[in-house]
């Protein structure tokens, strides 16, 4: 035998990634998971802004008031996907924590059969009902024929999407962040090739910006599947764990209905701001907030990537009950997430107009997505607070707080802002109602965290509370 050989470093099996998760140190962990998070999500944000380009400049304005039109639906069945994946990666984490593998697998195997039930008979209610959603959320005028070629094609895919969208948090929660994350690139870049190909190339307008989208949910979906049926995973269910459970079920939907809401209450934004944004100032107000939607993504995207790397250290710890752990989890996480808010911030806040001048050049949409850019993203320093608070209660299982949280900025509080100051002060009271949002929001999640944190401090009142889930389960 080769000295190479002898001293070749054997490969970790994924039930020891899984545990590293409660021994590693909290930074290399968190780094760890949240990079190729980052990643991921700044490669997707990137890949939306440059469609973003392609589109206005391409196809014109109208195009991406079209495609702002359409995301309210496809985010929302697509959140499908997400809710039940965050939800069952909660019991996953929690139970290889716990070592029960049974239960982590037969989760994944609901989460399959419930992403695709449900996707499949939402996606046939909205093809149904297409002439009726698409100038609901202000598809309207010129925007109209545009925004329904889009929104039909796109549609086909969303149950691909929400697959993979589950499928993605489970890789996560098993300690395979940079599958996750090439799962994540895949349709992004694949999109982008695409869009130049149909749009560019054989000039196919809408309708090559819309199967762009849609064949790139194809591409992450067959890496997805691969993952799991290639041995990589613990979590490959057998056919008798497909089977509906309904304690598994009730729990996945309880904490699945927090990320769900969080997406309901986005799609719901997007329809009143459109509404009120055409009547305010038409499509060209629309187009503003259509680039301002896009900008979000990016502008938080390392906040995200750290939340979505904090989900499973702070569930695998928790079902382990390594109290010191989580706590170190939350305020390290907090301190990472707000430092790098505070540098997006200074860039989006000193490169305004630049920035708007990316995606068109209509002079009278750059000068109104400027001045938003401005307004919009105040906040982003601390929003990390909040969207970590929320995160926590989901981590551990607590459906009704993370619910209350993840409402809270959003449903709660932007929602009546945006109606109430659009009345008073037009157009800039829709921009002013973002940060005020922020602000409060995180106001309050901080108050509701810092009172978990104490009870993390007495080893005997949190253990009981695991104890009570647990009898709950």
């Amino acid at each position: 035998m080769s000295k190479s050989k002898t001293l070749s470093k054997p490969a970790i099996s994924s039930s020891e990634k899984s545990a590293l998760l409660g021994t590693q140190s909290i930074s290399s962990l968190l780094i760890k998971q949240a990079v190729p998070a980052s990643i991921g999500i700044l490669v997707m944000s990137l890949n939306i802004l440059v469609d973003t380009i392609f589109v206005g400049n391409w196809i014109g304005p109208v195009a991406i008031a079209a495609i702002n039109v359409v995301l309210p639906v496809s985010f929302f069945i697509a959140a499908l996907g997400m809710a039940i994946g965050i939800g069952g990666a909660s019991i996953i984490s929690r139970a290889l924590g716990a070592g029960d593998n049974d239960k982590a697998r037969r989760t994944f195997g609901n989460q399959v059969s419930l992403t695709v039930v449900i996707t499949a008979i939402l996606v046939v209610l909205g093809l149904f009902y297409i002439d009726s959603l698409v100038p609901a959320f202000g598809g309207k005028g010129a925007i109209f024929e545009p925004a329904r070629v889009y929104y039909r094609i796109v549609l086909y895919g969303v149950p691909i999407l929400a697959l993979c969208m589950m499928g993605n948090n489970v890789i996560r929660a098993e300690g395979a962040p940079k599958h996750a994350m090439i799962a994540m690139l895949i349709p992004s870049i694949g999109n982008l090739l695409l869009d130049y190909i149909l749009i560019q190339q054989l000039d196919m307008g809408m309708e090559g910006a819309a199967w762009a989208t849609t064949a790139s949910y194809g591409l992450c979906f067959i890496y997805v599947a691969w993952f799991f049926l290639s041995g990589r995973s613990e979590l490959l269910p057998s056919l008798g764990q497909l089977l509906p459970h309904f304690g598994i079920l009730k729990e996945i939907g309880s904490l699945g209905f927090v990320t769900l809401g969080r997406q309901a209450t986005t799609s719901i934004l997007y329809l009143i701001l459109n509404n009120i944004l055409f009547e305010l100032g038409g499509e060209d107000s629309v187009s503003a907030f259509g680039i301002i939607g896009r900008l979000m993504m990016f502008a938080i995207f390392p906040v995200l990537g750290i939340t979505q790397g904090f989900l499973p250290i702070a569930g695998y710890n928790y079902g382990a009950q390594k109290w010191h752990r989580v706590r170190e989890v939350i305020f390290t996480s907090i301190k990472y997430a707000c430092l790098l808010g505070l540098v997006i911030f200074g860039l989006l806040y000193f490169f305004a107009p630049q920035i708007a001048s990316i995606f068109i050049k209509d002079q009278n949409v750059i000068d109104q997505t400027a001045v938003a850019i401005k307004i919009v993203f105040l906040a982003i320093p601390i929003i990390a607070i909040q969207l970590i608070g929320a995160a926590y209660y989901q981590a551990i299982g607590k459906a009704l707080p993370a619910l209350i949280l993840t409402l809270l900025r959003t449903g709660i509080i932007l929602i009546p802002l945006l109606l109430l100051l659009s009345e008073i002060y037009g157009i800039d009271g829709v921009w002013i109602s973002f940060p005020i949002a922020d602000v409060t929001s995180t106001l309050i999640t901080a108050y509701f965290l810092w009172q978990a944190m104490q009870k993390l401090q007495n080893p005997q009142l949190a253990a009981a509370t695991t104890s009570q889930q647990d009898g709950d389960d």
